[in-house]
């Protein structure tokens, strides 16, 4: 009798298991065609910093920046790039179509992201991720927006117009709130013109773990016994948000013309304190409706030694309690979760800015 694959498992307890990582090999090598058949790989997500180890680790795209410099030698590092990761995301979002298809269009999708300079540009925003959804030209791909306040009105806009998003790089219960009344907002707005909204899909991508390694040098010196715990606590007030708002009256009317709920996301789910277990943002972040993204080494680990077992709801009263003594030990979680934020944008945008400059540099050489 074959082992239990319990990456599959994952996706018959209805949270749909993507994959935190894309590269040219694992198209060209067949490797994400054996992740789909095997572990039914549900989709792909991706960032500046996945692309930027991508292009600079190898040379994987080397031949295809060649072919691209010899159509136009006077192009951009930023075209350049995105000609790739088109290519790339494309490629993954036609492996997964089954996927999609299968799902009636809830899973199989495949994210890209806009430029990180555009985070606080709410119509530069909207101008790329209109353009990178419409080259794409798949309905089963959506653009990755960051969730700072000026691109709530970028992610209203863009569901509005039918695109596909994914809101990302959200660390705080009440930014996750503002991001799905965008969409709700985008989705009525569609409605009122009376456009379907039956195909619009997005995601919430709330990060997790890096909300312990801010918190716990902290509570290490006040209270040690809740290092470790917050971020599973914030994540799980999310989910008590997601399901008072897609549960209640509001969505109600949408579902009814086939709206479809925005996921709650988890992002940031490996665990970057060695001391803590290695699927400690997965095994107790498993519930309906949600989507958990992993990268290689933890979707590895759940795949060996993963626990399936509804957590999310579970110890919902002790994770608002977990919270409040944060309150009572002067902690203020909403400065943290902003600076989170910014940090996190800052690092996308310093990624990007590096995998301009290795483009660049292979171009010179290429050519």
């Amino acid at each position: 009798m074959p082992p239990v694959n319990l990456l599959r498992q994952l996706s018959a307890a209805d949270q749909s298991p993507w994959y935190d990582n894309i590269q040219r090999s694992m198209l060209t090598s067949g490797a994400l065609a054996q992740m789909i058949a095997e572990d039914d790989l549900r989709g792909i997500t991706s960032n500046p910093t996945i692309f930027e180890k991508a292009i600079g680790g190898g040379a994987d795209y080397d031949e295809a920046l060649r072919r691209e410099l010899q159509r136009d030698p006077h192009q951009s590092s930023r075209a350049l790039f995105f000609t790739l990761a088109i290519e790339d995301i494309r490629d993954a979002a036609k492996a997964l179509r089954p996927t999609y298809d299968a799902t009636d269009g809830v899973d199989g999708m495949v994210s890209l992201e806009v430029s990180p300079d555009l985070a606080h540009d709410v119509d530069g925003t909207v101008r790329e991720a209109r353009e990178l959804f419409a080259r794409l030209a798949m309905p089963n791909v959506m653009i990755k927006v960051p969730g700072t306040v000026p691109a709530l009105h970028a992610v209203e806009q863009l569901i509005a117009e039918g695109v596909n998003v994914n809101v990302t790089l959200l660390f705080s219960v009440e930014r996750y709130i503002s991001v799905a009344e965008a969409y709700l907002r985008g989705l009525e707005r569609r409605r009122a013109k009376g456009l379907p909204i039956d195909r619009v899909a997005s995601v919430a991508s709330f990060f997790v773990s890096r909300l312990d390694t801010a918190l716990d040098p902290i509570l290490a010196q006040r209270q040690p016994e809740l290092q470790g715990q917050i971020a599973i606590a914030n994540a799980k007030l999310a989910y008590q948000e997601y399901l008072e708002i897609f549960g209640g009256t509001h969505f109600a009317a949408l579902r009814k013309e086939g709206a479809r709920p925005q996921r709650l996301l988890w992002a940031s789910t490996s665990a970057k304190n060695p001391a803590y277990p290695d699927l400690l943002y997965v095994d107790n972040l498993i519930g309906p409706d949600t989507v958990n993204t992993m990268p290689p080494a933890t979707y590895d680990a759940f795949r060996d030694h993963g626990t399936v077992a509804r957590t999310l709801d579970q110890d919902v009263e002790n994770a608002l309690a977990r919270l409040a003594a944060l309150r009572e030990l002067g902690i203020d979680l909403s400065a943290v979760t902003d600076q989170l934020e910014i940090d996190g944008v800052n690092a996308f945008i310093q990624s990007f800015e590096t995998l301009l400059t290795v483009i660049a540099a292979k171009a010179r050489t290429l050519a």
